[in-house]
């Protein structure tokens, strides 16, 4: 069945939102199949368009904007998958998320709902396609890394297309991760507002938890001034900034020599499930 005018406009916010995430990580290949793949959906969408008008001899419509926004689902037009749910949350938030916070952030910009308990399996489906099928999918929802040894971080999704050095969690991440949540929502809040889709509630309490704890960025108003909020989360972002890149480089260096790509993803197996499944002693 062909898709709706609906179903491949929300297709493509999702690919301009990769391509943009593909261009900060410097992916270039990435970036030229996410063109292509652009491209396509967007001929499919003419296409769906002129069809839609000639049954119902209505005016042309006008394409849409391309705003760096996300557009809530329709009620009733079919719910977005969870892996998708996760993506599109972690790229308002750019830096491993827990769940929790996953699934606030879904709830604060969309019209659905995400369930964190949905996420309990999400990582090992991903690592299961991702061993079949190899990069035939445009991102995974993968692990974010210890930097030490190299394993997955406990309660951490991440995104595929982000650089092995944005995945990392370094000592100073929790931090600087937390900053750059407080971003991410700021500006999500931002893009919505300057569109002219006013942010729910929900949204507010969300940036508004986070200006709590960022000096400078919390006012007594009723709500938090996304401005204010992205001003002093960046000025605390560049203190932390060169603290933890030598770390992040030798373990992204480390990772990159020692693990395969689907380690690099995932992350190396514990020491101890690696001796059971292999039969290794010390």
């Amino acid at each position: 069945m062909a898709a709706s005018v609906e179903e491949l406009e929300q297709r493509l916010t999702v690919l301009r939102a990769r391509l943009r995430e593909s261009r900060r990580a410097g992916d270039s290949t990435a970036g030229a199949r996410i063109r292509k793949e652009l491209r396509e959906v967007e001929a499919e969408w003419e296409a769906a368009l002129d069809a839609e008008e000639s049954l119902q001899g209505s005016p042309a419509v006008t394409p849409p904007v391309q705003v760096e926004q996300w557009s809530p689902s329709l009620p009733g037009r079919g719910a977005v998958p969870v892996r998708e749910q996760v993506y599109q949350s972690l790229t308002i938030l750019g830096a491993p998320a827990s769940p929790k916070l996953i699934s606030s952030v879904y709830e604060a910009f969309f019209s659905e709902s995400l369930v964190a308990t949905k996420l309990a399996s999400l990582r090992r489906d991903e690592e299961r396609s991702f061993a079949v099928q190899g990069y035939s999918r445009p991102y995974y929802i993968c692990a974010a890394i210890n930097h030490d040894r190299l394993t997955a971080a406990r309660g951490l999704l991440a995104v595929s297309v982000w650089s092995l050095e944005q995945r990392l969690i370094t000592p100073l991440s929790p931090r600087a991760d937390f900053l750059r949540h407080a971003i991410g929502t700021a500006e999500q809040i931002q893009r919505l507002g300057n569109a002219g889709n006013p942010p729910s509630e929900a949204a507010w309490r969300l940036l508004r938890r986070f200006a709590l704890t960022i000096p400078g960025a919390y006012s007594e108003s009723s709500r938090p001034d996304p401005e204010r909020v992205l001003s002093a989360a960046r000025a605390e972002a560049e203190v932390h900034r060169g603290e933890g890149s030598r770390e992040r480089i030798d373990a992204a260096r480390r990772a990159r020599e020692q693990l395969s790509d689907v380690q690099q993803l995932f992350g190396a197996r514990e020491l101890h499930n690696a001796l059971r499944s292999g039969g290794g002693v010390l």
